[in-house]
Parts: structure tokens; C-alpha cells; sequence
């Protein structure tokens, strides 16, 4: 797949919809995140029960680890709407997305953070955010 190049008024047009995605992305990985370690809990008193011989024979766990599964298949999907929209991912929590852009000639990262208004700074490509610098013009 060809890497799509990012002007700034292109990558702050796609803000609003990505912003969005970021915040259904970061609702279900905490959603699945409690879930996963409620079920922890219910394994670990569940273990003891089946030590004492109180627990049943029954799998009482595989309804939420399908729910569990299907909240992945959902995240990860999300996470490729990211990829196939041209941009990368760089955190969920919280939000860094950049966007690949020439700037004075050198392939860069614009880079956002989650709050910022608008795509103000970028990097290298072997850089990350700290390394980051204002935009020309910006």
C-alpha cells in the first residue's frame, strides 16, 4: 500500500472524524480493560471453589470470554480503520495520531495529540513526540 502524504489543512479536515474513532477506540478498550480483569476475579474466586470442591463442572466463563473476544475483533477493527484512513497510531491513551508530510522537502510525521485544536507540530520519522517541532506557518 502507497503511504499517503498529509498537507496540514488535510490532516486538521480528517481531525474531527479521527478524534471521534480515537474516543469509541479508547471507550471499548477500557470497557474490554474492566472486563478482563472482572473475569480475572471471578477465575481467581472460581479456582478456589473448584480447590474446595464447591464449584460446578459447567465453564461458567465462556459467555464473557466471547464478549471479550468480540470487543477485540471490534477494537482491532477500529484500529485498521487508523491504518486504512493513512495514518498511524501511535497511542490510544492517550491519543497521538501522525500523519505522514513532506515539510521543507524531508518526509516527515505531522504529529496530534488528543485536545490539541489543530496539527501544529511534526517530527522524523525515527522521532517521536518529544523530538516534535512546530510547523512552518503554524
Amino acid at each position: 500500500m502507497e503511504t499517503r502524504i498529509f498537507t496540514p489543512d488535510e490532516a486538521n479536515a480528517l481531525l474531527p472524524e479521527l478524534n471521534e474513532d480515537l474516543r469509541r477506540l479508547q471507550t471499548l478498550t477500557r470497557q474490554f480493560e474492566e472486563r478482563c480483569r472482572e473475569l480475572r476475579s471471578q477465575k481467581a474466586s472460581w479456582a478456589v471453589q473448584m480447590v474446595d470442591g464447591t464449584a460446578g463442572n459447567a465453564d461458567p466463563f465462556f459467555e464473557e470470554e466471547s464478549r471479550l473476544d468480540f470487543l477485540r475483533i471490534e477494537a482491532d477493527l477500529l484500529i485498521s480503520n487508523f491504518a486504512r484512513k493513512g495514518v498511524l497510531l501511535k497511542m490510544i491513551e492517550p491519543g497521538l495520531i501522525d500523519f505522514p508530510a513532506v515539510v521543507n522537502g524531508e518526509d516527515v510525521l505531522i504529529c496530534w495529540r488528543q485536545g490539541e485544536s489543530s496539527v501544529k507540530h511534526y517530527h522524523g520519522w525515527h522521532d517521536g513526540y518529544q523530538s516534535r517541532k512546530p510547523l512552518p506557518d503554524v
